[in-house]
């Protein structure tokens, strides 16, 4: 355990100042992200030093498409998150306050992707925003040990707490879920604006990626896509989106997003973007970059393998243009 920060005392209770839920709480109690508790009026990270999981990953599996393509990074995650998602994949970790987790220190975790000659390490599996104290620390140490930092979220954070993560954070993949409040209420205990600003803010200093995962009649009306498209080409048309297919799972059973609706919907979005994949499908292409410019492909992913066909350097090989990512 470590005191937490961000918060402060509220008359005898604790306001967690983190994230936009500003959690009121009482002592003994924790807030909606379980892991951040009130113990004798000081609020503590329960998880500090503790992950649930830590495997090498291809980067491409975060999934980050134009960030050191072909790189293996040391993923790591542990429990807790500030949204409940009835669709959620992790939420035995998410949703769980204690599932088998292990002792590790900053210095291990980046002991270990240094042997493993990762590209650095990527706060994945839950919400890494939940575990700030310890993720802060350690991407403050990797980026001296000359390690990149990767963080996948859901990107509902207070902005104080994200300029001062951003420094040392290399990427990100932000969830953006929807495109509506009433989903993000109603499914996931949140609030899209909160996501969106997240999105804007971290835009401007390191690699982002989106993913949306496409749930039938909840969020992939043509309206809604296209707004969502329009907002991300408003920051940046190089802006890879990540459409993932959804399938029944968790506490949501509504049936599986269509083939036919997933390349529908990568049409509606590719009139705004200029890089659009489909994931957690075998659909042909839907990996495949093609240049924006002379619209050849140049590169190719099957599964979590990257595959050059002309990306030389950042830029097609074809043309000169240059391409939207790090290499």
């Amino acid at each position: 355990m470590k005191t937490a920060l961000y918060w402060e005392s509220y008359k005898d209770k604790i306001k967690c100042l983190l994230c936009p839920h500003f959690c009121i709480i009482t002592a003994g109690s924790s807030g909606l992200c379980k892991v951040r508790k009130n113990i004798d009026g000081e609020l503590v990270s329960t998880i500090f030093g503790e992950a649930t999981s830590i495997a090498l990953d291809p980067v491409e599996k975060k999934p980050l498409y134009h960030f050191y393509p072909g790189s293996k990074i040391l993923s790591a995650g542990t429990n807790g998150c500030n949204f409940s998602c009835q669709f959620c994949q992790n939420w035995e970790i998410s949703q769980n306050s204690d599932s088998g987790r292990q002792d590790i220190s900053a210095a291990e975790l980046i002991n270990t992707a240094l042997k493993a000659r990762a590209l650095g390490i990527a706060y994945t599996y839950n919400e890494p925003f939940v575990w700030f104290e310890f993720v802060l620390e350690t991407a403050q140490k990797a980026k001296k040990a000359g390690l990149k930092n990767v963080l996948v979220t859901n990107g509902y954070v207070n902005r104080a707490p994200l300029r001062e993560l951003l420094p040392f954070i290399d990427a990100m993949n932000i969830d953006l879920k929807a495109f509506k409040e009433s989903f993000y209420k109603n499914i996931c205990n949140g609030g899209v604006e909160a996501v969106k600003n997240t999105i804007k803010e971290s835009f401007k200093q390191c690699h982002i990626e989106l993913t949306n995962l496409l749930i039938p009649s909840l969020n992939d009306t043509e309206k809604e896509l296209q707004d969502m498209a329009e907002w991300i080409a408003s920051i940046s048309p190089d802006i890879p989106v990540h459409l993932s297919r959804y399938f029944p799972y968790h506490k949501m059973t509504t049936g599986a997003t269509t083939e036919k609706s997933l390349l529908n919907a990568r049409a509606i979005l590719s009139k705004a973007l200029r890089y659009v994949y489909l994931g957690n499908t075998n659909i042909e292409g839907s990996g495949l970059t093609r240049c924006h410019k002379c619209n050849k492909p140049i590169a190719d992913r099957t599964g979590y393998s990257f595959r050059s066909l002309n990306l030389v350097k950042g830029k097609c090989g074809y043309c000169g243009n240059p391409v939207y990512g790090k290499y």
